[in-house]
């Protein structure tokens, strides 16, 4: 299992994982409780991943960037076009995913601490 892109959907405390190799195959799909993310995260290679950003958003992406991933963090309204069916964790996480592999997508700096 090599997950390239993976697009995690944040939530208050069940994460919803999506990832897919760089085939576009999907490899991955977890749901992650908010104790069991950074150990599962520091075990896979440097992957790119993506979420919709959000006050949490910036603290994951500090935290998956200590550990070697490229973070991207998108405004939620560019990632709801590719949101295929209807809105929930799974779908979302799915979308993010399919997201942030575009080339003309923008993102959102994360932010540091003082900033935040």
């Amino acid at each position: 299992m090599k997950a390239t892109t993976i697009g995690i959907d944040l939530a208050k405390n069940v994460f919803q994982i999506h990832g897919v190799d760089e085939h576009g195959k999907v490899v991955l799909k977890r749901q992650l409780k908010r104790e069991q993310v950074a150990m599962f995260f520091a075990n896979l290679p440097p992957a790119l991943i993506g979420m919709e950003a959000c006050g949490s958003a910036h603290y994951w992406a500090r935290k998956l960037q200590g550990m070697g991933h490229t973070v991207r963090l998108m405004a939620p309204q560019f990632v709801k076009p590719y949101v295929k069916t209807n809105k929930n964790d799974v779908a979302d996480a799915e979308a993010i995913c399919e997201a942030v592999a575009r080339p003309n997508m923008r993102f959102v700096p994360v932010k540091n601490v003082d900033q935040q």
